[in-house]
């Protein structure tokens, strides 16, 4: 670590603008997690064509901050809807909720809040600290290494997602496809163009994520108005906690750090993973586990700790080696791209301000998100009173002029209302977008390295399996999804098992 880079990097990160866009985007991260429907993928994709005017450094830390930002405000609604406002914030519905109807809501909000902090903390100095490294060695990679780990990146993304895993890999075949679009790099040959000069270059990445995203969003959102949730109260008592509380949570907390530490580390890792991973360890280490699902508050401030160092941990693959893992991040890495700036190994040594201005900015959203969600709390419960019918035309109109505005290309918003209905259709049936949009920005790096590696071997496929590093990764990949199968069958096997005879009359009594 340079720690005179680091020093340039919180030079950047310091100056009036930056330090604006960094309370913009965290604060607009918390509204968008608080208000049930809306993500930070659709909202970064919405706000990529605004980014074209903006110096790189300044556009990726107002995307990151809207990024970890979304994490801390989904808890509100987890809290006091019963209502994830991400992924990520399933698993603190469980003991939250409960804790909310036991009067417990501003505790539950608290100690998520600090555990978010502490979390998201230890993962920017693991991200300071390791960056350097993990790119230096890097380096190294060679066009077989980059398309087994961008394969992998992939296959675990579709793999340890949310959702039926036939459906991610589904969607990433999809997304692979959509990447072919266009004129052939080698040959000059068009592919699936259909005649069409506009699809020549390909499909732009702004019409795509805005569409499935944004306009698909809203699109299920106006025909399922049901999907929605009671708030359990719109006050909230206590918010600190006491001595007691957090001798309770600490070892959650501590625990947690590291779990979603190690789990963002992985390309495929994410909030989710991190946030299940803790639940399921304090279950178990638990002396009271039949507390769990009953407003433990272990429950609350392990996975949010572990969702937030999840989250900040995966920036690592993403900036050093240029493997996003979740599909905001794949956003933010077309950000990038927009901006002429390439995430991987090079990051480092050929855009030191990027980085470094990154990371440092990170330091300073966590604390901004502390003060926010600790005092502003009651504040932000107010949002859940907005109606969507409110926000819907504004995200409409606002779509569909960005889209244009990018290229000045009607054909471009006629790909959003493709995309949107596209969208639509996915959400209706259960598949979920983001291995789609990941696949499509990989696409094209996968496709190159391949073929390079191809050329290097004359066309021998065993140049995969001949690598010593490709090995360690196919491994590695292996181990995990051994695990994850094995966690799944027992699970599986616990939830089939039939229960002792005279267990339902006790549970009656």
């Amino acid at each position: 670590m340079d720690l005179g880079a680091v020093g340039s990097g919180f030079a950047v990160a310091f100056t009036p603008e930056n330090l604006l866009f960094v309370l913009i985007g965290v604060t607009l991260g918390t509204v968008i997690g608080v208000l049930p429907g809306l993500g930070p993928s659709a909202t970064i994709a919405l706000l990529l064509p605004v980014t074209y005017t903006m110096e790189p450094a300044s556009a990726i830390i107002l995307l990151a901050g809207i990024y970890y930002g979304a994490m801390y405000g989904g808890t509100i609604t987890s809290v006091l809807l019963s209502l994830p406002g991400e992924t990520a914030s399933v698993v603190t519905v469980l003991d939250g909720h409960q804790m909310a109807r036991q009067g417990k809501a501003g505790l539950a909000l608290g100690i998520a809040a600090i555990g978010s902090f502490i979390g998201g903390t230890v993962a920017i100095v693991g991200l300071t600290l390791l960056s350097s490294w993990l790119a230096d060695a890097a380096i190294a990679f060679g066009p077989p290494e980059y398309t087994v780990l961008v394969a992998a990146g992939v296959l675990l993304v579709a793999y340890l997602g949310s959702g039926s895993v036939l459906k991610s890999l589904t969607m990433a075949a999809v997304g692979l496809a959509l990447a072919t679009v266009g004129q052939d790099l080698v040959s000059g040959t068009a592919r699936f163009t259909f005649g069409t000069p506009e699809l020549l270059s390909g499909i732009d990445i702004v019409p795509l994520a805005m569409g499935l995203f944004g306009l698909g969003e809203i699109l299920y959102r106006i025909s399922n108005p049901e999907d929605g949730g009671e708030v359990t109260t719109t006050r909230v008592r206590r918010i600190w906690p006491t001595r007691v509380d957090w001798r309770q949570a600490r070892g959650a907390v501590i625990r947690g750090s590291g779990i979603g530490f190690i789990l963002g580390l992985l390309p495929g890792g994410s909030g989710a993973l991190g946030s299940m991973a803790s639940y399921a360890v304090e279950k178990k280490r638990a002396k009271q586990p039949e507390r769990f699902g009953r407003g433990a508050i272990e429950g609350v401030a392990g996975p949010e700790t572990a969702n937030n160092a999840s989250v900040t941990a995966a920036f690592i693959p993403l900036l050093t080696l240029g493997i996003p893992s979740t599909g905001a991040l794949a956003l933010i890495y077309g950000a990038l791209l927009l901006q002429g700036v390439t995430p991987g190994p090079l990051l480092i040594d050929e855009n030191p301000n990027v980085f470094w201005g990154v990371v440092a900015s990170m330091y300073i959203g966590n604390v901004i998100l502390l003060v926010l969600n600790i005092p502003l709390v009651g504040i932000f419960i107010q949002l859940l009173r907005v109606r969507f019918s409110v926000l819907a035309p504004i995200i409409l109109v606002t779509t569909s002029v960005g889209v244009f505005t990018v290229n000045n290309s009607m054909f471009d918003v006629w790909l959003l209302l493709c995309f949107g209905v596209l969208g639509y259709l996915l959400k209706k049936g259960g598949f979920e977008p983001a291995p789609l949009v990941l696949a499509f920005i990989l696409g094209s790096i996968l496709e190159t390295s391949f073929r390079q590696s191809l050329r290097m071997s004359g066309g021998d496929l065993r140049i995969f399996i001949e690598q010593p590093l490709c090995v360690a990764i196919l491994a590695l990949i292996a181990v995990i999804i051994g695990f994850s199968l094995a966690a799944r069958f027992k699970r599986d096997r616990s939830a089939n098992a039939p229960q002792p005879v005279g267990a339902d009359d006790h549970e009656r009594e």
